[in-house]
């Protein structure tokens, strides 16, 4: 992974950056030290290198259990989604079902999405992962409630017990007493992990071991992240990318939006979105993230980029891989007039259109990161998604806020709870 800053730096200053830069890594001896707001929760830091060779092996022996089946339903809302279905998205082939097909619920409360969904499975062989700290989280429990009694109706108890995991508390909660008592297989939540960061958690790791992916590759590309996010050095990815979007944000640059040119990534940004405005969005202050996909956004958002109002950034995410692009034909009635670009694939067509869009926004006063993969496979999800968590830490702290809360959340459901008489 190549982050490039260049794009940014000329709206602040290499001197103004240089100072954000060692506040960065004063934020960072924070993170790391231990002694920061929210240090309770720092057990993700080192999870990718905490892993044994048992724990990935019982992992990949529970997913190989589901191997048979037509579809596991993986129920979980916000972090305890987010991340496997991001994981998910960006590796498989946009056309074709893994096997077994990966469906997700208790994401949504719409009525509709969950009757569908029951009639859908209605004549599949279904297994269910169901991932709660507390089993109480009301969008995942009523779905889990739902395809639970659906389970009850159509299979025995033994066949129950051996489609069912829970990944939830070590002790406590409604879910762990559920586990128990019907024997269930199950995975740990730790305490020190917010829903957020537990993408390296059996949380990611099962439903993606569950899709046929390869979470030692994972583990290994966020273990390299890890130790080139902990260097004390210029370097630092991390620290640079901290270092410059607080500094834009300091400038008056309010919202970043992350870009992508390749659609597999659309997941990896909704699970960007829920990390950084989750974790910075606290006492009226923090960086608004949005996203969008280039070029189809270009054509409904890129004239407000273009032009609009100057209070947002971009951070660019490229892959640059064009094994798979197809090549453009030449026609003898070249009626589309694009026989220039006979020859060529479509790959590098979409980089021409990214470099000549980063080039527009940049002259139309849109500071741009940049972010270069050469491929999208396990490895460099696994390096990309560590570097975005360590980041935030850094941020967060920067910022002058806890990263690892979310009071806020909890006021809409105080709502709701009293309107449905709870």
């Amino acid at each position: 992974m190549k982050l490039n800053i260049e794009n940014a730096i000329k709206f602040t200053g290499e001197k103004s950056f240089s100072k954000s830069f060692d506040y960065a890594l004063m934020q960072m001896e924070t993170l790391n030290s231990g002694i920061g707001a929210g240090n309770e929760f720092l057990g993700w830091i080192n999870l990718p290198q905490s892993y044994s060779v048992e724990d990935v092996a019982e992992i990949n022996e529970t997913a190989e259990a589901f191997h048979n089946l037509d579809a596991v339903v993986i129920i979980g809302i916000g972090g305890s989604y987010l991340g496997a279905k991001a994981v998910i998205e960006s590796l498989s082939e946009s056309f074709k079902k893994t096997t077994p097909e990966i469906i997700f619920a208790g994401h949504t409360l719409s009525g509709e999405y969950h009757a569908e969904l029951i009639e859908y499975l209605k004549d599949k062989e279904f297994g269910l992962v169901v991932i709660s700290k507390s089993g109480t989280t009301t969008e995942p429990a009523i779905a889990f409630r739902l395809l639970y009694a659906e389970m009850k109706n159509r299979f025995d108890k033994e066949t129950i017990q051996k489609r069912v995991v829970a990944i939830t508390d070590a002790d406590k909660g409604a879910l762990r007493e559920l586990a128990d008592k019907e024997g269930f297989k199950d995975f740990v939540i730790p305490d020190n992990v917010g829903g957020r960061f537990s993408i390296f958690t059996p949380v990611g790791l099962l439903p993606v071991a569950i899709a046929g992916y390869d979470i030692d590759e994972i583990l290994r590309g966020a273990s390299i992240s890890q130790d080139l996010c902990l260097e004390k050095s210029p370097g630092n990815p991390a620290l640079r990318y901290a270092a410059m979007r607080n500094l834009l944000y300091a400038a008056g640059y309010k919202i970043e939006l992350m870009v992508n040119y390749n659609l597999k990534l659309n997941y990896i940004a909704e699970w960007w979105k829920q990390l950084y405005g989750e974790s910075e969005g606290k006492e009226h202050k923090g960086i608004f993230p949005a996203s969008v996909s280039f070029t189809t956004d270009l054509h409904s958002m890129g004239q407000y980029i273009q032009q609009g109002e100057r209070s947002m950034f971009e951070t660019v995410i490229f892959v640059n891989d064009n094994s798979n692009a197809p090549i453009i034909p030449e026609v003898p009635e070249n009626l589309d007039k694009l026989n220039y670009l006979a020859g060529k694939d479509m790959e590098y067509v979409n980089r021409k259109a990214f470099e000549g869009t980063l080039q527009a926004h940049v002259d139309g006063g849109v500071p741009n990161l940049l972010i270069e993969l050469d491929l999208i496979d396990e490895y460099n999800i696994g390096f990309l998604m560590y570097f975005f968590e360590f980041a935030c830490g850094i941020s967060g702290y920067m910022l002058g806020v806890n990263p690892f809360d979310q009071p806020g959340v909890e006021d809409y459901k105080r709502n709701m709870f009293k309107l449905l008489g709870k």
